[in-house]
């Protein structure tokens, strides 16, 4: 079985998080069924919901135009405490050994020996927890923080998130603030991933000013293909591919259909299809994956983490061969890792 990283998922911040060791009977993704579909690292978000939105999910259109308002956004004070608390649930896994909170690139090798636990990333969705003048920051990387997306889909004091819109290009509202800036060279300094997904178009070129390292968009999609605000343009795939990157293509229905629809009766060759463009356009080693497992919408045929080999098997195909696979499946987040954490 082909080991796979995912480059995103929302299961810590899911109602019934308290049964990731053991197995959930709904959601996407907890510790049996990730050995299942042979899961052996995935990057772990951190995520606090909008005041008007304490679910932390989001409605999406079902096909037309749709926009979505931007969500309002998070106090610091209120970010900083549920951010820890959560974090601490990734903590309590590893404490009891059933996952290896990665701080190195040895932690993400060693998820591949027999018998290891798996390895998680400890991802910041939206800096919100950390302060603009980035006295957290040290903190959160002493615990474990090692990769973080200045925003969400909503304001704060670092940058803007780019609105649900479907269709839209991704210029949606301002860049990086001056607290942005700082972020981004602070994490390139020290050593934390910085994620674009969720950026707008103008945040996206002010990080890629800074050159930072690899530009990395997590849990996206190919705009050419489904024209919605959160999918990357040629050019910024292009971008992509000139430092590096990666793109973790994203499995949510609303942002690999064309039509938007949030509906899981949709096949995995919609994935695949984004994977397919991505891999045309900037090279296999630009493609990996990028699930939002517990996060949105998945395809019905994939069903959860336990389904990863049919996606595999979408991918083949599409006219992937068996090294590819490999490389999409696990290298190409391992070595974008260890580039970022110098």
């Amino acid at each position: 079985m082909i080991a796979v990283f995912d480059g995103h998922n929302d299961a810590l911040t899911s109602k019934d998080h308290a049964r990731l060791a053991n197995g959930r009977k709904g959601g996407h993704l907890d510790l049996p069924r990730m050995r299942a579909g042979g899961m052996r690292g995935g990057i772990f978000a951190l995520f606090t919901p909008s005041p008007d939105d304490e679910s932390g999910e989001r409605a999406f259109g079902n096909g037309g135009t749709f926009a979505e308002p931007l969500a309002e956004a998070v106090p610091y004070e209120i970010a900083a405490a549920d951010a820890t608390a959560v974090a601490g649930r990734l903590f309590a896994l590893e404490r009891t050994g059933e996952v290896t909170v990665a701080r190195s690139i040895v932690d993400v090798d060693g998820a591949l020996a027999e018998g290891a636990p798996p390895v998680a990333v400890l991802h910041m969705e939206g800096a919100e927890p950390i302060d603009p003048g980035l006295e957290a920051l040290p903190a959160w990387y002493a615990a474990g923080l090692r990769s973080i997306g200045p925003v969400w889909s909503r304001p704060n004091a670092f940058a803007t998130g780019v609105q649900f819109v479907f269709p839209s290009s991704p210029d949606i509202g301002p860049g990086l603030t001056d607290a942005g800036v700082g972020l981004v060279k602070a994490c390139a300094e020290i050593g934390i991933l910085i994620d674009l997904s969720h950026l707008n178009e103008k945040g996206f070129w002010d990080v890629a000013k800074l050159e930072p390292g690899p530009l990395v968009a997590s849990h996206s999609g190919a705009h050419a293909v489904a024209a919605a605000s959160r999918n990357l343009t040629d050019a910024q795939l292009d971008a992509i591919s000139e430092t590096g990157g990666l793109v973790g293509i994203v499995y949510a229905t609303s942002f690999v259909r064309p039509d938007f629809a949030d509906d899981p009766d949709t096949p995995l060759s919609a994935i695949a299809a984004h994977a397919r463009y991505v891999a045309d356009r900037i090279g296999v080693e630009g493609v990996a994956l990028g699930s939002d497992f517990d996060g949105a919408t998945i395809p019905a045929p994939l069903g959860d983490v336990a389904g990863l080999p049919k996606l595999l098997g979408a991918l083949r195909e599409v006219g992937f061969a068996e090294d590819e696979l490999e490389r999409i499946a696990w290298h190409n987040w391992r070595r974008v890792l260890d580039t970022w954490w110098h």
